[in-house]
């Protein structure tokens, strides 16, 4: 029978297991990878204390030792590089923190390999005895120094010698490589309790990395907001639309309006000395008051005047292009000259619509189009032939 709370409901009682589960996941897997750092910051600190050859582990091979040198390291397979053009390597440094990420077997771009055979680390040296001869790296002769941080090659430069080469070994061996190295560096150069206060530092500061047991969720702590895909950014991404839209409803302008207030008619003269407008309102005329004749005397009606010619154009600007007001058919493709006629908009050309007038006047080609004349007051009315 499934849990139930004071109101009935199980779903707080879903919601805290599913928080329980993810919340445990997430811990045991933080967990597991600290402590597989913590177990190799602790294994090189041990074999840094520890790190000690002996002139016999050098016996066998064809390497001739001198005094007070001894063998720290050998591996049978490594390869010799070569870098094709010529770089500059940073200075050796005493940097021990292990590899974030597993090394890829492969060959960096700009290195070929020329030699095989075993590199063996001494207390004095780097050597690689291969089938085509020996190469020395002598510690005290290395003026740079540099791991591929994505590949096993390391890169090494030395004074008497112009080209820089170096070692590529096995992708799981080349970290123990690189850290027996430093320490035989390290002791060349008298930095050996350097090495292991950096590796002391290091541990101390990834034990105040321990992930923390996480806490337990309960029933209590659900919310209706449990409910909801995605939670509060969902809600909080809902409530952002709802206000949107209502405000983008109302500031929105039509590119084209038709059957608005405003109507384009012929502008004719008035008897008056002004002129009519030729964008007006139409005001309906208040109705004539009834009222009796009063007989009069006949007179003769006097010859009505000849009624004034229609504008052409509508209102339009005078041009030869045949443009007007009049409502005929649309202008998409306007002559080259229109421009010389009517007064265009920046950009003007860069339209895609057909052409309309702005309400301030100007004459743009974006009409039709979302924002025509968005800069210029909105769209005033469609000019046509």
């Amino acid at each position: 029978m499934a849990k139930t709370d004071s109101t009935g409901s199980t779903w707080r009682y879903r919601w805290a297991h599913r928080q329980n589960v993810r919340r445990v996941s997430t811990f045991r897997g933080a967990e597991a990878a600290w402590r597989r750092r913590d177990d190799e910051l602790r294994r090189l600190r041990a074999l840094a204390a520890d790190f000690h050859g002996s002139a016999a582990a050098g016996a066998g091979l064809p390497l001739e030792l001198g005094d007070g040198e001894v063998v720290l390291w050998a591996l049978p397979a490594a390869q010799l590089v070569e870098v094709r053009h010529t770089t500059v390597l940073p200075a050796p440094d005493l940097a021990v923190a292990p590899a974030a990420g597993p090394l890829r077997p492969r060959r960096p771009d700009g290195v070929r390999v020329i030699d095989a055979g075993m590199a063996v680390i001494t207390s004095r040296r780097l050597v690689l005895l291969g089938g085509r001869g020996r190469r020395d790296w002598a510690y005290g002769r290395m003026t740079g120094l540099a791991h591929d941080p994505a590949a096993p090659v390391t890169l090494i430069q030395v004074l008497d010698r112009p080209r820089t080469s170096g070692l590529m070994l096995p992708a799981d061996a080349a970290a123990d490589f690189r850290f027996k190295l430093t320490l035989a560096f390290a002791d060349a150069i008298e930095q050996r309790p350097a090495v292991l206060a950096q590796l002391d530092e290091l541990i101390a500061e990834h034990d105040q990395l321990k992930p923390f047991r996480p806490a337990v969720a309960t029933p209590a702590q659900a919310r209706l907001l449990s409910f909801v895909p995605g939670g509060r950014r969902t809600v909080a991404v809902a409530a952002g639309i709802a206000l949107l839209v209502p405000a983008a409803l109302i500031d929105s302008n039509p590119s084209d309006p038709v059957g608005g207030a405003e109507v384009a008619v012929a502008a004719t003269p008035a008897p008056s000395s002004s002129a009519v407008p030729a964008l007006v309102r139409p005001v309906p005329a208040p109705p004539a008051k009834a009222s009796t004749p009063k007989p009069t005397k006949s007179t003769k009606s006097p010859r009505p005047s000849s009624s004034p010619s229609r504008d052409p154009r509508c209102g339009a600007p005078e041009n030869p292009l045949g443009y007007d007001f009049c409502g005929g058919t649309r202008i998409r493709r306007p002559a080259a000259e229109v421009c010389d006629w009517f007064e265009c908009v920046p950009q003007f050309w860069a339209g895609r619509g057909y052409l309309v007038q702005c309400r301030d006047g100007s004459v743009s080609l974006a009409g039709g189009r979302p924002g025509a004349c968005a800069e210029h007051q909105g769209v005033r009315r469609t000019i046509t032939k």
